[in-house]
């Protein structure tokens, strides 16, 4: 039986940056991962560039958090989005500050950020990292717990398992991530310790994912449109408001702004209420402004020019009229989305309100398969905020996505990572020192 003073459950940001602050405690620390490489996740981040964390103060940084930034508080300024900085910084890993207060490796290259954390753990005596193990099961005894483990000689899901084997240690740390990205090992194992160890769970569900709207128009995949704003309706309510890019893809509408209130959608899809998402495209005018200009680009209308002319050249006038305010590529379907005809459309009553109002009924959403995170798991009534660890098990802390804590798209949810695997280590060693 190999046993640990501390054992780490993941290897992804939270695991390694709990692994990380545990060098030179002189404790022996078990990293388990159940892939042939840590920090897959990681490295599919901010498109492959690895946002890890932001540069806003607290005050604008907890704005972001959901479902309740005062739990995290504690975590953050434990270990602040200034911290992380630093820490990379010490290890060699230079880092920028870009749009948005969105801090990246200077390389833009998500490999690095992976690569410096287990350059950084490597060699390290009291650090041992042991991939391809899976977790089965994590049980407490009477002094600390057993963690039973499969090993995959050939790596996870293969037909070589070396058979079950069982760990000791005194503290355990589960960091067992989401079930986002179900490729990167995602499997919601650390659901499963949890409640078998009687925590409670927080419904799951996909979040900053692309919303379906009910008519997607594959005219519009590949586009994106920046400085709009975006409102997200349910059951006819305004319930969030946000200002900045729009992308839309084969999954649907993107781009940080559909991907920010994903969260709300996506809850309230599956209470099955009314979902709408209405893009203004025009937001720096208000709708008389956008009257007037339209009035000016409109003179006159060529004359009747037989059968169907009118209305032929009343469409060339409208596209001529949206060149000025709409990508060239964009306009085909935005005349067709909003299912009237051209004269209509380029009344003065109807189109500044189109071009404020363009809406898109949202019918569905992409699942796990490419949700960047988790919303819900385990509920952070059942642990401690000044500590990360349960109030259920002593000795057992959680990290990460693991947790019912997430947040928006923009290098939040990896200081989420790297604040609560880092002040459930210190707890740990604390704990285990004291």
């Amino acid at each position: 039986m190999i046993g640990a003073d501390i054992i780490i459950i993941g290897g992804g940001a939270a695991g390694l940056m709990a692994a990380a602050r545990c060098v030179g405690t002189g404790l022996k620390v078990l990293v388990i991962e159940k892939n042939r490489q840590c920090g897959c996740k990681i490295l599919l981040t901010g498109k492959g560039r690895c946002n890890i964390t932001n540069y806003s103060p607290w005050n604008d940084f907890s704005e972001h958090i959901h479902p309740d930034k005062s739990f995290f508080k504690t975590a953050f300024y434990h270990f602040s989005n200034y911290n992380t900085i630093d820490f990379f910084e010490s290890i060699g890993l230079k880092t920028a500050v870009e749009r948005g207060n969105r801090v990246f490796p200077a390389s833009g290259n998500s490999h690095d950020v992976r690569d410096a954390l287990v350059r950084y753990l490597i060699g390290k005596k009291e650090i041992m990292l042991l991939y391809s193990t899976e977790v089965v099961a994590v049980s407490k005894q009477v002094e600390g717990f057993d963690v039973q483990v499969l090993r995959w000689a050939g790596g996870r899901g293969g037909n070589d398992a070396s058979g079950a084997e069982q760990l000791h240690c005194k503290a355990v740390i589960i960091a067992t991530g989401g079930l986002s990205y179900p490729l990167t090992g995602s499997t919601g194992s650390g659901y499963d310790f949890a409640q078998n160890n009687g925590h409670s769970l927080v419904e799951r569900f996909p979040s900053l994912t692309a919303l379906r709207p009910q008519y997607q128009d594959k005219r519009l995949e590949g586009m994106t449109l920046r400085n709009v704003r975006l409102d997200l309706m349910v059951n006819g309510v305004m319930v969030q408001s946000e200002f900045g890019e729009v992308a839309f893809t084969d999954g649907g509408i993107e781009g940080a702004l559909g991907l920010r209130v994903s969260r709300k959608a996506v809850r309230a899809l599956s209470l099955g209420q009314k979902v709408e998402v209405v893009i203004d495209l025009k937001p720096s005018v208000d709708m008389q402004q956008l009257a007037l200009r339209i009035t000016r680009e409109v003179t006159v209308f060529p004359g009747n020019e037989g059968k169907g002319g009118e209305s032929r050249s009343r469409k060339a006038v409208l596209k001529k009229v949206l060149k000025g305010m709409l990508p060239v590529d964009m306009i085909d379907a935005f005349v067709d989305s909003n299912n009237i005809g051209a004269s209509e459309l380029l009344s003065l009553r109807n189109l500044p309100l189109r071009l404020k109002t363009w809406r898109f009924r949202i019918v569905g959403y992409v699942g796990y398969e490419r949700a960047v995170v988790t919303a819900g798991g385990v509920s952070l009534e059942d642990i401690s905020r000044k500590s990360m660890e349960s109030k259920k098990v002593h000795g057992m802390y959680f990290a990460g996505e693991v947790l019912d804590l997430d947040a928006d798209t923009g290098g939040y949810n990896l200081q989420i990572a790297f604040s609560t695997g880092v002040l459930a280590a210190d707890s740990a060693v604390k704990a285990l020192l004291t």
